[in-house]
């Protein structure tokens, strides 16, 4: 009974992953300038790949002994995705590459007041 529940999570969790990994990469391919296609492969593949990874840990830690192996690479995954994603920024805005986002309007932007009392 509870390995059929476990089953059925673990499947969730390796559908639900697939889901996101899948809407990462189309989201890569098909956004139009280099900022917003930043978002596809950090944001939704890396919950693509952590749900997978979840669904890894189920998996086998109801086979042999408890799995580590899967929250070590979620956790290298988790500390490289922003880093890598903030290092494609910075040489995009070196290289000065234009977004397709209008520019902000000298009204919009809002200061930010920093009370010093």
């Amino acid at each position: 009974m509870i390995t059929t529940i476990l089953d059925f999570l673990t499947a969730g969790f390796l559908l639900l992953g697939a889901s996101f990994a899948l809407i990462g990469s189309i989201g890569l391919a098909r956004l139009p300038d280099i900022y917003t296609r930043l978002h596809g492969p950090t944001k939704a593949t890396t919950l693509g790949i952590g749900s997978i990874l979840l669904g890894s840990v189920l998996f086998f830690s109801t086979r042999q002994s408890l799995s580590l192996h899967e929250v070590l690479v979620s956790l290298f995954l988790f500390l490289t995705a922003p880093v890598s994603a903030h290092l494609i920024a910075r040489a995009a805005l070196h290289r000065r590459c234009r977004s397709l986002a209008p520019p902000p309007k000298a009204g919009d932007v809002k200061r930010l007041h920093i009370d010093e009392s």
